[in-house]
């Protein structure tokens, strides 16, 4: 493949704008196209960006409006459901310290960064088809137009089209069998201190909490769900009605759940969404595509590296196309591959004991404080968020 001197970055999330960046600082020209008519600013609730994301933003000189948002998150307390503290679990390494900040914020600082450094966006643009033509690659999208590039790009999330057009046998993302919804309140008394999260394994389901600077909490739940409900389904129960199934659900639970939900407005609910995970994929790239992000593997929220992760991928794949001369995006895929699956495979374990039963949760309490021992070391905690990418050194 010859060296990339213009890339379309299919997806205008978080992972999209970042790649563009990443690309435009390895001197491709990169520009951004979106299915969305519009932008995706009222998208999901809150997020934390680790200290290894907030590394990779610095790299691109995006990192400034990230830490303005939001707030350090340097650890989290673990409860069971009877209200017994399990341990505490490190989610930072010293500099920059990892940070909670609403999803929408760290979206439109991603992309306003982006904006300001010349990437070109397009929305309403769905991709339907890419086809490599040798010399370069040709995207058809939905409105019937095309574009032409060295190099496509897919940063289109866990449901990606890019790496069905890249393999067509790819595996599809599993349901992890837990629904994922959360909100915020206000006015409302919570056990925690600022910006310290407290997440619980309640009898019936998962309640994860954060206090702002400002005192409102951030809140969200995981539901087991055993058959994975289709979209119109979740679609039609209303936040109201989630809420009061919530506080039945933590009814039992030790702790400030159900005050929580009952100071939440309806409106500051986030509609609910089945859980979705790609552990692994056997083809990252092909020809002159490539995946990054969800896209290539999407890890359980409980990894708290899902955006960390793929603004990492932006920056590496920026360093293999400037460095590699022959085939830089299976470089890129040999590079991050062992990394991203270890943090898949460790976010996997712990959502399968979001929700262990009555014999699992007396286990999960019994021996969660002795794992949780043997990591203080800090070991997992270095591997994982103090990983730092040289951007001066070769990726060859």
């Amino acid at each position: 493949m010859n060296r990339a001197r213009t890339a379309l970055v299919i997806g205008g999330g978080i992972a999209g704008p970042a790649a563009a960046m990443a690309l435009r600082k390895a001197g491709v020209e990169a520009s951004v196209h979106e299915a969305r008519p519009g932008t995706a600013d009222g998208a999901g609730v809150f997020l934390t960006l680790g200290s290894n994301g907030l590394a990779a933003l610095e790299i691109l000189g995006a990192d400034a409006r990230a830490l303005e948002a939001g707030f350090p998150t340097p650890g989290i307390l673990l409860r069971g459901g009877g209200g017994k503290e399990l341990g505490v679990s490190r989610i930072s390494a010293a500099d920059p310290v990892s940070r909670t900040l609403r999803r929408s914020d760290l979206y439109r600082a991603v992309r306003d960064e982006a904006l300001g450094q010349g990437v070109r966006f397009e929305h309403g643009k769905r991709l339907v088809e890419a086809r490599d033509t040798g010399d370069g690659v040709t995207a058809v999208f939905a409105d019937g137009t095309e574009a032409s590039a060295d190099l496509l790009v897919g940063a289109d999330g866990v449901h990606s089209t890019v790496r069905r057009i890249i393999d067509p046998k790819a595996p599809s993302p599993s349901y992890g069998g837990l629904l994922n919804l959360g909100g915020h309140a206000r006015g409302v008394k919570a056990d925690a201190e600022p910006g310290s999260y407290v997440m619980v394994f309640g009898r019936k389901a998962f309640f994860g909490y954060v206090l702002s600077p400002d005192g409102e909490v951030w809140w969200f739940a995981n539901v087991p769900c055993k058959h994975e409900p289709a979209r119109s389904e979740l679609e039609g129960i209303s936040a109201d009605a989630w809420l009061e199934r919530l506080k039945g659900l933590f009814a039992r639970d030790a702790g400030p759940a159900v005050r929580i939900l009952e100071a939440t407005d309806p409106s500051d609910v986030m509609t609910a969404s089945p859980l979705h995970l790609l552990p692994h994929l056997p083809h990252w790239q092909r020809g002159r595509m490539v995946v990054v992000g969800d896209a290539a593997h999407a890890p359980s929220p409980s990894s708290g590296q899902g955006a960390s992760l793929a603004v990492e991928d932006a920056v590496e794949l920026a360093r293999c196309l400037r460095d590699v001369p022959n085939d830089p995006l299976a470089r890129f895929e040999r590079l991050r591959r062992p990394r991203v699956e270890r943090i898949v495979k460790a976010a996997a374990r712990v959502n399968s004991s979001k929700a262990p039963g009555p014999v699992g949760r007396v286990l999960l309490e019994a021996f969660l404080p002795v794992v949780l021992r043997s990591a203080a070391s800090g070991r997992q905690v270095r591997e994982v968020y103090g990983h730092r990418i040289d951007w001066t050194a070769s990726a060859a």
